[in-house]
């Protein structure tokens, strides 16, 4: 009867979608996406899209944590629809709590992941992730200090994709970049504050992710005044002493139960090939060495890795198995760490 019809609107639109953002999703968008509702325009593209869905939901607390709610949006992630945890905050009127839309740039964030090939599934859920991320920074004087080129921005990624997946997201940083919605941050600044912090919560984790570029070596001492060139007390030297090795004690701690012996430990190598062998050889001897149950192995130089946004590396599994990681976003590399440890854990 309506053969001449080019395309039908009303489905068109799922049809040929290659990724489809409701933001904000409120709790009516849920409760009728649940239920296959299609009764506009909206949820009939919802139920014709084949393409990955990411909702970005936005209510009141009491709408969110509501048991209806609750069960609407574990169909829908049963039913493969990516629905974001909402931020905390500032709500209408003088209300706050959780309910409020994430940031465009999370919800950003996810939408190119999406449509970069990775994915999202619920599957951290319960789970406490525990993420160190960015660059120790050892103090010289008041005004100086040791540090590294580490911008945090992997161990981030890492922290808001474990928080998306459903983990509850411990992450301990030193970088000022924004902190991920549904994370609880910790500031650190030297590498005895991170492996305090790290120690205390992984006694509670059932994965740890040390990202963090963490400094080999610390001053001896500190001085509590600037130090000045041309002055009589202007050190001829820094003499410098060997920081903790925060795996080490890690693995040590969860052999003697202060980290559950189920707690996956996940631990990054910087490298760079030499005389003495490649980048991934390096990294299979350090894995082998440090007793931790999966390695990432970024190469770095000069143009690599620091501060960029773009990462590749190795990911290797103290089983044997490894996997290599094409040059790509930082949060495609995230993605694919969490699907490691994920697959570890079976």
């Amino acid at each position: 009867v309506f053969s001449d019809v080019p395309s039908v609107r009303h489905v068109a639109l799922g049809q040929k979608a290659d990724l489809v953002v409701i933001a904000p999703a409120t709790a009516d968008l849920l409760a009728r996406a649940a239920t296959g509702r299609a009764d506009d325009l909206l949820t009939s593209t919802l139920l014709t899209a084949r393409c990955p869905v990411l909702l970005a939901p936005a209510m009141h607390t009491e709408m969110w944590e509501h048991p209806a709610t609750r069960r609407n949006v574990d169909t829908l992630r049963g039913d493969g629809v990516h629905v974001m945890p909402p931020a905390r905050g500032r709500l209408t009127g003088a209300d706050t709590g959780a309910g409020r839309l994430p940031e465009p740039a999370d919800i950003a964030r996810l939408a190119w992941l999406l449509l970069d090939g990775g994915t999202l599934p619920w599957d951290l859920d319960g789970k406490h992730v525990v993420v160190t991320a960015g660059g120790t920074r050892e103090e010289i004087d008041p005004v100086r200090f040791l540090g590294n080129r580490s911008s945090g921005k992997q161990g981030h990624a890492l922290a808001a994709l474990a928080a998306a997946r459903g983990a509850e997201v411990t992450l301990l940083t030193s970088s000022d970049l924004p902190v991920p919605p549904a994370v609880t941050a910790i500031h650190i600044d030297s590498a005895r504050e991170l492996r305090d912090e790290t120690l205390r919560a992984a006694a509670s984790a059932d994965v740890v992710i040390k990202a963090a570029a963490v400094a080999d070596f610390r001053p001896s001492s500190v001085s509590d005044s600037k130090l000045k060139k041309g002055s009589d007390d202007e050190p001829a030297e820094i003499r410098l002493e060997r920081n903790p090795d925060i795996l080490a004690e890690l693995v040590a701690a969860r052999r003697g139960g202060g980290v559950p012996q189920s707690c996956v430990l996940v631990g990054f190598a910087a490298e760079t090939g030499d005389a003495s062998g490649s980048v991934l050889d390096h990294g299979r001897a350090k894995l082998a060495r440090k007793g931790c149950d999966l390695l990432v192995v970024n190469e770095v130089g000069r143009d690599k890795t620091f501060g960029q946004d773009q990462n590749a590396g190795w990911i290797l599994d103290s089983t044997g198995a490894e996997s290599l990681v094409e040059p790509g976003s930082k949060d495609i590399l995230a993605a694919r760490i969490l699907d490691a440890v994920v697959a570890h854990s079976r």
